[in-house]
């Protein structure tokens, strides 16, 4: 088992003298039940499960980021079926961009999470600057990584909070509650908080020197961890704070490429970064540890468990798994009407996108191969499957007895043959089936008698967002072929040899690129992974963007998240989100 994932979940046990912030940020809370921090630094272990404890908090917080950040977007939905999904129309509220102070989603779970993170972080490094490091056997060296590991982290959750609600509350003390704010502050404040631990820690961390050697260091942040940090908050410094910062994104970019900040390189297949053993995937900047007995949150239903049919593990052999049964909480938004006419949205239409391509090794159908080995990324069509009995069966709907037939397509299809449509030419979130909208697999589903089943790690920063984030940069500024190139580096992996002469963007292949094929190519490389809605932000189409069952709103203010109520009730001096009331 992974050494760094035993220490992180050792840490869940630890309970420190932490805030769990609730929702505001009354930093006067008494502490039940925990361990006063001067009693608890008694070893090295005891430190180093200090500082990593935060990290499983983070781990787990990434459910309400993924809602949020792929249901409010173009390329993911989460339709009616059969009268499932409803859920009085919260899913909805989300891809409509109606949401409010009452019902925002995830929007409230990701307030608190990550001002529970943030607390936890400053806890463990206010603790921290009380000890000395020979008193536990750590050099100097050691011990400011340690440090530094958490305000990394720190600014990691402030990142989310400054993209998804602007305006929050400077948190940077648990023990000096003068240091802290009631109110917002100004986007800005935030911004340069973060871009300042990320400076001042980058040289204090750890430095991945050769390749192969990522699975000694998976968890932890890195240089490049904290230098691919970077390049996130200046790639989306215009929309935070209304000031273009292409070049320092660029300039962090290429450092990163340079290997100035260690050594990593582009896996030779897509899947390798989201594969069982990607904690030795030289792509993987930084990931979340995981394994089934420890923790497993990318495993679950807000995040990427609910992506594959209700009854997919006839078809996944995967009925034992410790994550319990699947459900279709996401599919790919329609390319197709309910009568078989081909939409033409510039926008979601994901599978499409893909099809642009269409030796697109990723289009193939999702397949376990046996030996910890898959195929494919969607899900979609009849899935077969063999009884117990030997019979050649097909996986059905969860109440109705038909045989899915999982279409790009919305409707109620139900047992309707695959070249027989329906009349009708539109349809929306309201009226799907089990049938309606492809699925996908990113992270593998490995059968029940696979040694690797659930052992993927998460993977929250790899190499190919570098690239893609430095080929923006120099496509805004006017630097086409540079850009191309970049996005080529990655994307050659995809497609067999003999296509790249017309999949890859010229002048390496005969493929245009312009803005609209790089926002297509971000959905393409970074399909459900947690960033569709920033992308969409950053090239101002989020709010004036038409994709299916979607017109565009009335004005800009659902770029951020409301306050929600509970977290306005709890704290008075809170504002809310211009466009919102309270």
């Amino acid at each position: 088992m992974k050494a760094i994932n035993k220490i992180l979940s050792a840490g869940m046990g630890v309970l420190l003298a932490v805030s769990t912030l609730g929702s505001c940020t009354n930093l006067d809370e008494k502490l039940y039940d925990q361990v006063a921090s001067q009693n608890y630094y008694n070893t090295k272990n005891d430190v180093i499960r200090a500082t990593f404890r935060p990290f499983e908090h983070a781990f787990w917080s990434i459910q309400s980021r993924h809602v949020l950040n792929e249901l409010s977007a173009d390329q993911l939905i989460t339709p009616t079926r059969d009268g499932w999904w409803d859920d009085g129309g919260k899913w909805r509220l989300l891809h409509y961009h109606q949401w409010n102070v009452e019902d925002g989603g995830d929007a409230q779970t990701e307030w608190n999470g990550c001002f529970q993170g943030i607390m936890q972080c400053n806890t463990v490094i206010e603790d921290l600057e009380t000890l000395s490091p020979g008193q536990f056997g750590f050099s100097q060296a050691e011990f400011d990584n340690l440090k530094a590991q958490c305000r990394v982290l720190r600014a990691w959750f402030y990142l989310r909070l400054l993209d998804e609600f602007r305006n929050v509350p400077l948190a940077v003390s648990f023990n000096d509650v003068s240091k802290n704010t009631e109110t917002q502050v100004p986007p800005r404040q935030i911004f340069e908080l973060i871009e300042t631990d990320l400076t001042e820690c980058l040289p204090l961390l750890t430095e991945k020197t050769t390749l192969g050697s990522n699975a000694a260091i998976q968890g932890q942040w890195t240089k490049a961890g904290a230098a691919a940090l970077l390049v996130r908050l200046y790639l989306n410094a215009k929309v935070y704070i209304g000031e273009e910062r292409y070049t320092d994104c660029e300039r962090v970019a290429q450092a990163i490429l340079n290997g100035e900040y260690g050594r990593y390189e582009v896996a030779d297949r897509w899947d390798a970064a989201f594969d069982w053993d990607n904690d030795a995937c030289d792509e993987v900047i930084f990931g979340f540890p995981a394994a089934p007995g420890y923790s497993y949150w990318h495993y679950q239903g807000d995040t990427y468990w609910w992506t594959v049919p209700a009854r997919a593990r006839y078809y996944l052999n995967d009925s034992k798994c410790k994550a319990g049964d699947h459900n279709t909480k996401y599919a790919a938004s329609p390319s197709y009407a309910p009568n078989g006419e081909l939409y033409t949205y510039q926008l979601g239409m994901p599978v499409m996108k893909f099809r642009k391509y269409p030796s697109d090794v990723r289009l193939k159908l999702y397949k376990n191969l046996g030996n910890s080995k898959r195929e494919g990324m969607f899900v979609f069509g009849y899935l077969e499957y063999v009884d117990e009995n030997g019979v050649t069966k097909r996986v059905q709907a969860p109440e109705s007895p038909y045989d899915l037939y999982i279409r790009d397509a919305v409707g109620r299809f139900q047992s309707l043959s695959p070249d027989r449509w329906l009349p009708q030419s539109s349809s929306t979130l309201r009226d799907g089936d089990h049938n309606s909208g492809w699925h996908f697999v990113k992270y593998p589903f490995y059968t029940d008698d696979d040694a690797h089943q659930m052992e993927s790690d998460y993977t929250e920063i790899r190499l190919p967002e570098v690239i893609y984030s430095l080929a923006e940069c120099k496509l805004r500024a006017g630097k086409k072929t540079e850009a191309a190139k970049l996005l080529n580096s990655v994307r050659r992996r995809n497609y067999p040899e003999a296509d790249l002469g017309t999949v890859l963007y010229a002048p390496d292949g005969t493929a245009n690129l312009d803005m609209d094929e790089m926002l297509d190519e971000w959905g393409r490389e970074f399909f459900a992974e947690s960033r569709r809605r920033i992308d969409l932000i950053r090239f101002d189409k989020f709010c004036s963007g038409t994709w299916w069952d979607k017109t565009p709103d009335a004005d800009k203010h659902t770029e951020i998240f409301p306050i929600m109520r509970p977290i306005l009730s709890a704290n008075t001096k809170l504002v809310q989100n211009p466009g919102y009331n309270n």
